[in-house]
């Protein structure tokens, strides 16, 4: 006879992939602090490209996590900022950030931010 195997969640799933992306969780991270502009984004997180940068904000605005606002100034302003949606993940972004200072060894370079 065959045991039971549970099935996981679709939407928790769908949730871990999209948050588990590279770069996803930092990029959360500093938008937690509220509305950032693009050179904001990589001065705080070190190594992510520009191209990953635009993947990762488009994906994450496809997904309504994350809003694009554009200022018609010269030059023109564009800045990020969490929608509602993506505003309810700062427990679960708190979290992980706690998870890691108790477990995780401290990275060798100086830069140290926290979640």
């Amino acid at each position: 006879m065959r045991e039971h195997v549970p099935q996981v969640c679709a939407r928790y799933h769908k949730a871990v992939e999209l948050l588990g992306r590279r770069w996803t969780g930092a990029i959360i991270s500093v938008l937690l602090e509220g509305r950032t502009r693009y050179a904001t984004f990589r001065e705080a997180i070190p190594g992510i490209t520009d191209r990953m940068l635009s993947e990762r904000l488009r994906e994450l605005e496809a997904e309504q996590l994350v809003v694009r606002h554009v200022t018609a100034d010269i030059p023109v302003r564009v800045e990020y900022e969490l929608t509602a949606q993506g505003r309810d993940l700062e427990l679960a972004v708190s979290a992980i950030g706690n998870w890691a200072e108790k477990w995780l060894p401290a990275p060798k370079s100086a830069g140290k931010r926290s979640a």
